[in-house]
């Protein structure tokens, strides 16, 4: 089994623990400025996102930051996202509504539309992922918002997903609230880009980064941790136990 990263969780935030000659070594990453990707996940209370839309958009927004022509060479972005990576790699979710939500899109970022139906009692998932922080200097319209307590429901199980599309297979035995789980599906997205190639790339961007987030049976699951594939492994500070494994990414480019 190929472990890409061991991933470290807060309430609904996360870090990398060890990725290998991607970024410098223990020593250097603790010691270097720390920084975290904020999303802002909008929880209206008369109409909320279905989970799987939520954390289906929260991956593909953790896709367009790292592919925005801001995020590399000399954007405006690529100096933080630089030192982001360089550091130990953390994602912080958090929920808005109303003025919240208006004030957090009126900062530099991304809003990522998801695809799920706007009825009388749900809306389609609207995340809005801004560009890394220094841990300890959020923005004030981000400060403030709620980050633990995020819950979110599926009104009936999602289909099956393509073959032909990537899947983030969320580990079936963990339980984990909406906000948790939106970091967890980034993380496999990230980790999944990460091994890629420059043409693979492309093809998912210029596709618009198509991609499904499920939970298999104990079975898949299984197999599916033996299969080779990048494992998102969580430190366990909190919600789940340490080591446990909570995505799989499975890009069909990936596949052996």
């Amino acid at each position: 089994m190929r472990v890409l990263g061991c991933w470290q969780t807060g309430p609904v935030s996360s870090d990398i623990n060890d990725l290998g000659d991607r970024v410098p070594d223990r020593t250097s990453r603790d010691e270097a400025p720390q920084f975290v990707l904020p999303l802002v996940v909008r929880i209206e209370k008369a109409a909320p996102p279905a989970r799987t839309d939520a954390l289906e958009t929260a991956a593909r927004a953790v896709l367009l930051m790292l592919s925005d022509e801001r995020s590399v060479g000399e954007g405006e972005w690529a100096t933080a996202m630089r030192e982001w990576q360089d550091a130990r790699i953390r994602k912080v979710v958090r929920r808005a509504r109303g003025a919240e939500w208006r004030r957090a899109s009126a900062l530099p970022g991304l809003t990522v539309l998801g695809a799920g139906p706007t009825t009388e009692t749900a809306s389609a998932a609207e995340v809005r992922v801004f560009p890394p922080v220094p841990l300890d200097g959020w923005p004030k319209e981000l400060a403030k918002l709620q980050v633990s307590g995020t819950e979110l429901d599926d009104a009936e199980p999602p289909p099956a997903p393509d073959p032909a599309l990537p899947v983030l297979w969320i580990g079936p035995d963990l339980d984990m609230s909406a906000g948790k789980a939106m970091a967890q599906a980034g993380h496999g997205a990230q980790l999944a880009w990460w091994e890629l190639s420059e043409t693979e790339r492309k093809a998912w961007r210029e596709a618009g980064f198509p991609l499904a987030v499920r939970t298999p049976d104990a079975e898949r699951w299984r197999q599916l941790t033996a299969s080779g594939l990048p494992v998102v492994r969580d430190a366990g500070f909190t919600e789940i136990a340490p080591g446990s494994c909570t995505v799989v990414a499975d890009h069909p480019a990936l596949r052996s």
